[in-house]
């Protein structure tokens, strides 16, 4: 093999190992249906990962932090969309099948969800690379978020890992006075968030229950 394909096969296994998305089979990806606590612990196939910054809590108001949307390269700061429910998904990265999967899912829910509620992905991929996510996925429905910069939104939530700097995997639900009304961050990276009790939530407070 030549060093430059050995290099780039290395750096390939790399980002899989360090963005915890495993490579097995939509039926094979364990639903985890607990979750840890922002700025606390979780695992990577056991192994225990830590998350840094100001931990993230159910009643306070969501940080204000500036993301890029991925199609308008326009600023955004999550804090200041007030008036409509927002849904939330964090992942370590998008182009690994976890990741993918999770996204799929949140895609998916479109049908089960009134038009009030906006489904937002936010990742540590460049801007770029979320744009050719969604297009190739044909997963356009969602507002791509990147935070690929610093990390801002990631160290605001106490969601980012302290070892990779990517984010945890987590998902969150904001009213549309901008309050955060459920989080579950998944306690171990390799497993999916539970998207079911997180579509009965977000139709609760879409209802106003």
């Amino acid at each position: 093999m030549k060093k430059s394909h050995l290099a780039k096969a290395i750096l390939i296994i790399a980002l899989l190992i360090v963005s915890a998305c495993t490579k097995k089979s939509d039926n094979n990806v364990v639903v985890d249906v607990g979750s840890s606590t922002p700025g606390g612990t979780v695992t990577l196939r056991g192994a225990t990962v830590h998350l840094s910054g100001t931990p993230l809590r159910i009643g306070n108001p969501l940080p204000a932090t500036i993301l890029i949307d991925a199609f308008t390269m326009q600023k955004v700061d999550l804090a200041q969309l007030k008036g409509r429910v927002l849904m939330v998904s964090l992942v370590p990265s998008l182009d690994t099948k976890v990741c993918e999967v999770q996204t799929h899912h949140l895609a998916e829910l479109a049908s089960r969800l009134p038009a009030d509620i906006i489904r937002i992905t936010i990742s540590r991929d460049t801007p770029f690379a979320q744009k050719r996510f969604a297009e190739e996925a044909k997963l356009t429905g969602i507002t791509y978020l990147s935070d690929y910069r610093e990390g801002a939104f990631g160290r605001s939530t106490g969601l980012l890992q302290e070892d990779s700097m990517l984010l945890a995997r987590a998902v969150i639900l904001v009213d549309k006075a901008g309050i955060v009304r459920y989080i579950q961050v998944v306690p171990e990276l390799s497993h999916l968030p539970d998207m079911e009790t997180l579509l009965t939530k977000a139709n609760a407070l879409s209802a106003g229950r």
